[in-house]
C-alpha cells in the first residue's frame, strides 16, 4: 500500500461550475454565462486537491463513482493531482454524485444530488489501514456512521482529525482534534444562537481546537478552557469564493501534519483560503507552499488582531 500523509474521507462528485455575470437571478430572470467548467465537488474532494498542492501525499475515500462520464473525468482530475483513489473504483451501472454550481456576484449556488447518496448510503466503509497509515484524518461529518467510525479509529489511534461543518451534539467530536464551522452553518442550522453562546458549547464538545470562521470578518478559535481569540482574515479581492472554506480546512491539515501551533494553523490556513479566492476556478489553481510563504510574507504574517 503506497504510504500517504493524509487520510481523506468524504464526498466525491463530478462538478460542472458556471461563472455568470452579475449576480444570480431572481425566479424568472436571466444572467449571461461567462465561463464554464468541468471540476470536481465534495469537501474532501476540494480539501485533498488543496493538500496535493501543498506537498501533502493523500489518500481519498468516500462515496462510490459511477463509471460513467462524470466518475471518469473525476478519476483523472485527481490523479492530475497525485491523488490516490484506489478505494474509489468505477462502479458499473452506478450513477455517482452530481453538482452543479454558479459563481455570481462573489457568492455560489450549488445544485445537486447528496441527499439521494446520503439516503441510498452509496459509500465505501473506512479501512483502518489507511488511517493507521496517516499522519492526519481529514473528515467530511456528512456520511454519519462510517464519518464516526473513521473518527474514532484514528482517535484510538493517536491520529488527528481535522472536521467541518458539523453541529455540536455531533458524537464524533469527541475524537476531533479540530473542527472548522463556517458562518453559512451557524445562520442555517443556529440562527438565533448567541455566536459566544455557540462557540462555547462547541468547545465542551469538542477536545481540540474549535474554528468560527466567518468570511472577511475575523475569525474566532480557541480550544476547551480558552478565551476566544480572533485572527482577522488578509485582504483580498475575491474572484470565486467556491471552495475557499474547504481550502481553509485544508491549512489546518497541512498544520496538524506539521505539528504548527493554533495560532499559525489559523493564519496559515486563511491565506491558502484568500490565495484561493482569488483564482478562478480555485480549487484547481489551489497555491503551493511557496505560493502561499510569499504571500504570507508580503501580507505581514503574525499579525497581532
Amino acid at each position: 500500500m503506497n504510504p500517504h500523509d493524509i487520510y481523506a474521507y468524504g464526498a466525491v462528485s463530478s462538478s460542472t461550475l458556471y461563472r455568470i455575470a452579475g449576480d444570480f437571478p431572481a425566479a424568472e430572470g436571466y444572467a449571461e454565462i461567462t465561463d464554464v467548467l468541468h471540476m470536481t465537488g465534495g469537501e474532501a474532494t476540494n480539501s485533498s486537491i488543496v493538500l496535493a498542492r501543498l506537498g501533502a501525499e493523500v489518500k481519498l475515500d468516500g462515496n462510490w463513482l459511477g463509471d460513467d462520464e462524470g466518475g471518469a473525468r473525476t478519476k483523472a482530475f485527481l490523479a492530475d493531482y497525485g491523488i490516490d483513489t484506489s478505494r474509489l473504483p468505477l462502479r458499473a451501472g452506478f450513477e455517482g454524485v452530481r453538482e452543479v454550481v454558479f459563481a455570481a456576484g462573489g457568492t455560489r449556488t450549488i445544485f445537486g444530488t447528496y441527499v439521494d447518496l446520503q439516503q441510498k448510503a452509496s459509500w465505501n466503509r473506512p479501512h483502518a489501514d489507511d488511517i493507521a497509515k496517516a499522519k492526519v484524518v481529514c473528515l467530511d461529518p456528512f456520511f454519519e456512521e462510517p464519518a464516526t467510525l473513521a473518527a474514532k479509529m484514528a482517535f484510538d489511534a493517536g491520529i488527528p482529525v481535522v472536521t467541518v461543518d458539523c453541529k455540536h451534539d455531533n458524537p464524533l467530536l469527541k475524537h476531533t482534534a479540530a473542527v472548522v464551522i463556517a458562518d453559512s452553518f451557524i445562520r442555517e442550522n443556529y440562527p438565533d444562537a448567541d455566536l459566544e453562546d455557540l462557540f462555547r458549547e462547541y468547545q465542551s464538545s469538542n477536545n481540540g481546537l474549535t474554528v468560527f470562521t466567518f468570511g472577511d470578518a475575523p475569525a474566532w478559535y480557541a480550544r476547551p478552557g480558552q478565551a476566544i481569540q480572533r485572527f482577522t482574515p488578509f485582504s483580498v479581492d475575491p474572484v470565486d469564493t467556491t471552495g475557499g472554506g474547504d481550502s481553509f480546512r485544508a491549512g489546518i491539515v497541512y498544520g496538524f501534519m506539521m505539528n504548527w501551533d493554533d495560532r499559525r494553523m489559523v493564519e496559515f490556513a486563511a491565506a491558502v483560503a484568500a490565495i484561493v479566492c482569488t483564482r478562478f476556478p480555485g480549487v484547481l489553481n489551489a497555491p503551493s507552499l511557496d505560493e502561499v510563504s510569499r504571500f504570507m510574507e508580503s501580507a505581514g504574517a503574525s499579525r497581532d488582531d
